[in-house]
């Protein structure tokens, strides 16, 4: 009898002292590490794949321990291990849901296509995916916009942190949600419609603003030229005068898919209705996301009688009232890019 006890005393401080191990003895994975806890899933599971990929000694002491905090619940996310913890380590990590999310940066004057790379580089999923969503969902900007095709122009520049339990529809509308808070901001929606039902401000729609601010974004990075840009493009649509802005062609090629990386003459009698060489007036919708200086340019043009301008050769443009001093201009760049 005294024998069993003894057994049994022994067996408790085998168990107490593996239990300890299992539980205090940090574990360092081999390599940084991601780990995928979807919802729904149970405490087994969780501990099986944290097991499996290496960031706990044993799935059972894992639920032991839960068990024994079982007040405490384990959050769902993508959670990424680079450096040695133990049990305990993880376990708070996952009640605080301390979730690793990814950064997708979207500088101003990306086009979905754009963004669709920089959410793939960020290993969140196919970009082909998160195009369709783009193409598709327009019900997110159906009260802004109609007549819209895609999401394009309403994705609004930002650094965004986005976790891989997220889906495509839920990135694109935390950046159409982005847009309205903006939008709202600067006055382009009513602050009372901020949300589902979103009215314009001013005389333009939402829609031709964002338009030309998408093209006014695309032709100059240069903050205090916007508003002298947008004078022409309005200027011109007054006057009835093709835009003729060449980055609508390249939009009207990455549509069609046969944009090859640079313009060539050819391509200016390229047939779309994005082509503003072609087509007088507008294209039928943005051809890339604006920021807020562009926005506002859009909404605000300057004052001024210039029809045409053209880049210099330090990054800058030059103006012009009339063909002949516009050809001027480009010679005048023509000239300084063969010095270069």
């Amino acid at each position: 009898m005294r024998k069993l006890f003894w057994l049994v005393v022994f067996a408790a401080l085998v168990s107490a002292g593996w239990f300890a191990w299992a539980v205090l003895a940090p574990t360092e994975p081999p390599q940084e590490t991601f780990v995928m806890l979807r919802p729904g899933y149970s405490t087994h599971r969780i501990a099986a794949e944290l097991k499996s990929a290496g960031i706990i000694r044993s799935q059972r002491a894992f639920i032991l321990w839960h068990y024994l905090h079982r007040s405490r619940s384990l959050k769902a996310g993508e959670y990424r291990f680079e450096k040695s913890r133990n049990m305990i380590d993880v376990q708070n990590r996952l009640v605080r849901g301390d979730a690793y999310f990814r950064t997708v940066v979207v500088p101003e004057g990306y086009t979905m296509f754009d963004i669709a790379r920089a959410i793939e580089a960020a290993g969140l999923g196919p970009a082909e995916d998160f195009l369709k969503a783009a193409r598709s969902d327009t019900a997110l900007i159906a009260d802004l916009d109609p007549d819209a095709h895609s999401l394009e122009g309403y994705l609004f520049p930002d650094t965004y942190q986005f976790s891989r339990m997220m889906n495509m529809q839920e990135m694109a509308a935390a950046m159409t949600k982005q847009f309205r808070q903006v939008a709202n901001q600067i006055g382009l929606i009513d602050a009372n419609h901020a949300g589902a039902h979103a009215i314009t401000r001013i005389p333009l729609s939402v829609q031709t603003t964002v338009t030309m601010a998408s093209i006014i974004e695309k032709e100059t990075a240069v903050a205090d030229e916007r508003p002298l840009v947008s004078s022409v493009y309005y200027n011109r649509l007054e006057k009835n005068i093709a835009l003729d802005a060449d980055p609508s062609i390249i939009y009207a090629e990455l549509l069609a898919g046969t944009y090859t990386g640079a313009l060539h003459h050819d391509d200016v009698r390229f047939d779309s209705p994005y082509n503003t060489y072609v087509h007088s007036g507008l294209p039928p919708g943005p051809i890339a996301n604006p920021g807020k200086r562009a926005l506002e340019a859009a909404m605000h043009p300057a004052q001024s009688d210039y029809y045409y301008f053209v880049a210099d050769a330090a990054g800058h443009h030059r103006f012009a009232r009339t063909i002949e001093e516009h050809n001027k201009n480009v010679d005048a760049y023509r000239r300084a890019m063969r010095g270069q």
